[in-house]
């Protein structure tokens, strides 16, 4: 970061919410730890005060430069294929982001749940449900998918 005494702006307070946020979902950070030092982001004035807030974390690490774009094949744009969504590698990471989501939002749940001592409306479903639904309807549809696909060929 710049020197301590600049004044920070919001793109840098972004930067270190994002980079917060990912250390919560690694493990470094409670929920409480994440929730304060997130308020302390987005009131912070200066480059160190932003400093403060993550000098206990690792850094994170270089990204590698992004591989060149890959021409999608002619009948790979067609409904519910376009994007992968046939299977493979992007069907997985849509299950991991799901399942990565639910721990969330069941998690703050949770914990709204034990700190309150009473038990509150689920609201998570409307959260996981619906989504899981989209991805198992895909996930179980993709034979029939295949079918059409080799038919359009």
């Amino acid at each position: 970061m710049p020197e301590p005494h600049l004044r920070a702006a919001d793109a840098d307070r972004a930067a270190v919410a994002a980079q917060l946020g990912e250390q919560m979902s690694a493990g470094r950070l409670t929920v409480a730890e994440y929730d304060e030092r997130l308020a302390r982001a987005y009131a912070a004035r200066t480059y160190g005060e932003l400093e403060e807030l993550t000098a206990d974390l690792p850094r994170p690490a270089a990204q590698p430069p992004a591989p060149a774009p890959v021409e999608p094949q002619p009948a790979a744009a067609h409904g519910w294929h376009h994007g992968g969504w046939s299977g493979g590698p992007t069907r997985q990471a849509a299950w991991r982001n799901w399942a990565a989501v639910a721990v969330i939002v069941l998690t703050v749940w949770t914990a709204t749940v034990i700190g309150s001592g009473e038990l509150h409306y689920f609201w998570p479903i409307w959260v996981i449900g619906p989504w899981g639904a989209v991805l198992l309807a895909q996930t179980l549809g993709r034979g029939r998918g295949d079918d059409d696909r080799r038919r359009l060929t």
